[in-house]
């Protein structure tokens, strides 16, 4: 019996970060917090079915934690992984300005 995964767990949400906007310009990119056992294959699949899209290229990194401290409590901050999908030429994404 396999536990059928929802195109929105798979990608988890946008990562908003200024070098993950310098990539939505004339490279194309887009960046997402995926799902810790997500492959390259379902993200891609995910991408294209919740956005309408022709993905090309999906490039998955998995973020370490990191050691923070609060005065004398220290522990980690817990680590992530995420996609970067290359839209195909012509096709790309919305992104809906924060103020």
């Amino acid at each position: 019996m396999s536990a059928t995964i929802n195109n929105f767990d798979i990608l988890r949400q946008p990562v908003v970060t200024e070098k993950s906007y310098a990539g939505t310009g004339e490279a194309n990119q887009y960046t997402f917090r995926i799902a810790r056992n997500a492959t390259k294959v379902e993200v891609k699949a995910a991408v294209e079915s919740i956005f309408e899209v022709k993905v090309d290229k999906v490039q998955v990194i998995n973020m370490p934690s990191k050691p923070k401290r609060r005065g004398q409590h220290s522990g980690t901050r817990s680590g992530y992984r995420k996609a970067v999908v290359r839209l195909a030429e012509g096709h790309s994404l919305e992104m809906a300005d924060e103020v």
